[in-house]
This record gives structure tokens, C-alpha cells and sequence, in this order.
């Protein structure tokens, strides 16, 4: 069978891809508690056919169809937690129903991302029953925490898993919510945390102490006015920097707060670092304390320990890299084509938001391109949902890429 009868074949299991989809979107996942998704998908995987399918010490989904060797290996990948649904009266429909209605799937994480995950399962199996002939590997990976973690589950599979197999990886697509566009990169973040210091007292007499969050106004003003001179890129956009938790201590009525930390979120271009960033604050802390006497402040960059469902203890450094791959990179050539080849002409973008990209793209070096079904402006939403004809035309777009990166 050729490669123009991949649609086809993809309409044929769309009722299978839909059902799967499904069951991942019923099954919670929060960012460390993926354990049942996990073994959801490995399920699935060895139901289908996968020359392997196996969990790893952190808790990633590895499944592999062997090709017949000397060819280009490709990984489809895409994270298996999500964030939580927060207020329930928001959402129209149960976010953990996986209710289907008007041709979409809805719920927290059918488009971000685990529409795009069954489809990638499903995509490479498409393959091994075809019997369509490929040199190199397709792996299929699902990932822990990327939502909190910044690539822990990526940098875990890519450097420890894959290296102690000596699995070589030569492209990476994302299965990001693309809404089957090809996209090329994404701006990079960086979590900064400002913390002001003062010193307590009791309310009725405020002179007696230094009120932290006082010392922060000015900052904070400063970090605003920095926002509207941060420089743009040709192909990512506007650099950006939002504040996004404000909290005081010891936050009790009648004490005035000896302690302020604000959290703020800065998103990179290509010519930018989390030093430069970092660099940014430092320097309007020291002219906020040129002038006042008083004034104590630091920034640094958020550090969080985050532990996986496997118990395995991880430090994480809250930084994501920018990275574009060219237009005209041979991998983005060979996608075009192969999509072509299946009635798909889509449009190239670029992800607003962060991706594991940042890790196989601008940390590995690897050649990335995103590609999935969902829209990227649903993610994250109560209205979360997924188009069960963009879920079926991924699959035969992501098995003809796979197909063109692994001979």
C-alpha cells in the first residue's frame, strides 16, 4: 500500500483513534500522578503490535517500530500530564467526561495533549500493519511533568533512557497543538523570583517596621515599563515579561509583612538568555535602591524539586530555551512533501508557548518540527477540545512523516 492511501487507512481506524483518545482524556493526569496513563498507553501500545513499549525509571512511555536498519531514526513525543482543571463551574461539559459532541472530544488535555498522543500511537502502528517499508526506528514517547518541570521528562528519556539503550535520535516531531499546521519553533522562558525584605511590626504602628511589599511597588513598576522595551524576533515575536504570583509573609492581619516575593514570567527570543534576563532585574534593583536607603532585594531564578510518580527526585531549574529550525531545513522539506502526499498543504507557525522543543532543539541539537492536531489557543482553557477530524487526518499526516524521516 502506498502512501497516498494512508487516509484511508486512517478513516478506517478513526472509531479505534477516537476511543483511545477517549480513554486518555478520562484518565486524570496531573503533573506527577501520570502512572495510570502510563500504563494506559503501554497497554495500548503492545495491543497494536509495538516491537516494544516500556515505562523508564522516571515514568516515560518509550514504544518502538523497528525499521530494517541503516535508516534515519525519528521520535514522535508529547507530554502525558496536564494542568489542573481548576474552577469545575467553568466548564461545560465534565473535563474528565471525554465527552464527544458536534464532531470535537472535550475535556482537560484533549488537545494538550492527548488527542495528539493517540494519534502518534496510532500513526506508527498504522505502519507495522501496512507493512510499510521504513529503515529506521519510529519511537513514540510520552513524557512526565513537562507541565512544571521544564523538559525534566524529556531531558530524563533523552540522556539517560535512550543513551543507556544507544538509541540514536535523528528528528523530533512534537505533537503540540498545531491544529496540523508545521511549526518551527518557540520563544524560550525563564521564571524569575524577586524577593524584597523588610521588617515586621505591628499594624497600629507601621513606622516601627519596613513594609516589604511597599519596596516592591517600585519594582514592579519598573518590571512594567521594562515589558514595552523588550525586543521582538522576525519569527517568534515580542519578548515578554508578566507577573504572575505576588505573595507576603508572614501574611497576617495586624503584622505588617517583613518578606515580599513576586514571580515573574519572562519569554525569550533567540537573542536572549535567562542571564540576560536575569541581568534585566538586577539592574532595576540597584536603581530602585540608589534611592532609598532602606530598600533589600534579590532575584533569582526559580529552582523547584519535583518527585515523580516513580519516586525518582529531581531539582528543576525553571529555564526553556528558545529555537527555530530554517524553513528550508531537509527536515522541514521532507515533512512538506509527505504531507503533500496525503492531501495535507498546511501553513507554517510558531508555538506563543514553551515545548519540549527546547530541550531536543536548542539544548541536544537535534532537528525539531512541531506537527499534531488541536488548537494551541484551547490549551490550558475550560474550553478544552479537540476536532475528531483534525485527531484522523494527523494520523495519516504523522505515519507519511514518519514514513519520509526514516528512509
Amino acid at each position: 500500500m502506498s502512501v497516498l492511501s494512508l487516509p484511508e487507512a486512517s478513516a478506517r481506524i478513526a472509531d479505534d483513534v477516537t476511543a483511545f483518545a477517549q480513554r486518555l482524556v478520562q484518565t486524570p493526569s496531573i503533573s506527577g500522578q501520570e502512572q495510570d496513563i502510563a500504563r494506559l498507553i503501554v497497554d495500548e501500545m503492545k495491543k497494536l503490535g509495538y516491537d516494544e513499549a516500556f515505562t523508564d525509571a522516571i515514568g516515560n512511555v518509550v514504544g518502538i517500530i523497528r525499521g530494517s536498519g541503516q535508516g534515519e531514526n525519528v521520535m514522535f513525543n508529547g507530554h502525558m500530564d496536564h494542568v489542573d482543571p481548576g474552577r469545575l463551574a467553568a466548564w461545560e461539559h465534565d473535563p474528565y467526561g471525554g465527552i464527544i459532541a458536534g464532531g470535537y472530544l472535550y475535556g482537560r488535555g484533549a488537545c494538550d495533549m492527548k488527542g495528539a498522543i493517540a494519534s502518534q500511537v496510532y500513526a506508527a502502528s498504522l505502519i507495522k500493519k501496512l507493512g510499510l517499508a521504513h529503515r529506521g526506528d519510529i519511537l513514540v514517547t510520552a513524557v512526565v511533568q513537562e507541565e512544571p518541570a521544564e523538559c525534566l521528562g524529556m531531558a530524563h528519556l533523552c540522556d539517560v533512557t535512550l543513551t543507556r539503550r544507544s538509541i540514536r535520535i535523528d528528528s523530533v516531531v512534537s505533537g503540540e497543538p498545531t491544529d496540523l499546521k508545521l511549526v518551527l519553533g518557540n520563544k524560550g522562558r525563564v521564571e524569575l523570583e524577586v524577593t524584597t525584605v523588610g521588617r515586621t511590626s505591628h499594624a497600629s504602628a507601621p513606622w516601627r517596621g519596613i513594609n516589604a511589599v511597599y519596596k516592591m511597588l517600585p519594582v514592579l513598576a519598573k518590571v512594567q515599563a521594562l515589558d514595552a522595551t523588550l525586543p521582538g524576533h522576525e519569527l517568534l515575536g515580542k519578548s515578554t515579561i508578566s507577573l504572575t504570583i505576588i505573595s507576603c509573609s508572614p501574611g497576617q492581619l495586624s503584622v505588617i509583612p517583613d518578606l515580599c516575593t513576586v514571580s515573574l514570567d519572562r519569554r525569550l527570543t533567540l537573542n536572549e538568555t535567562a542571564d540576560s534576563a536575569l541581568a534585566q532585574i538586577e539592574t532595576i534593583l540597584r536603581e530602585v535602591g540608589q534611592g532609598d536607603a532602606d530598600f533589600q532585594g534579590s532575584v533569582r531564578v526559580r529552582e523547584v524539586e519535583e518527585v515523580s510518580y516513580t519516586g525518582l527526585n529531581n531539582l528543576a531549574r525553571k529555564i526553556m530555551l528558545p529555537w527555530v529550525i530554517s524553513a528550508e531545513h531537509p527536515m522541514m522539506t521532507k515533512a512538506r512533501a509527505a504531507l503533500a502526499g496525503v492531501g495535507q498543504h498546511p501553513a507554517s507557525g510558531y508555538w506563543t508557548f514553551s515545548t519540549d522543543g527546547s530541550y531536543t532543539a536548542a539544548v541536544l541539537g537535534i532537528p525539531t518540527i512541531g506537527y499534531g492536531p488541536g488548537e494551541e489557543g484551547l490549551a490550558h482553557t475550560a474550553q478544552e477540545r479537540i476536532s475528531l477530524e483534525s485527531l484522523v487526518q494527523s494520523v495519516a499526516g504523522n505515519a507519511a512523516i514518519a514514513l519520509a524521516l526514516t528512509q
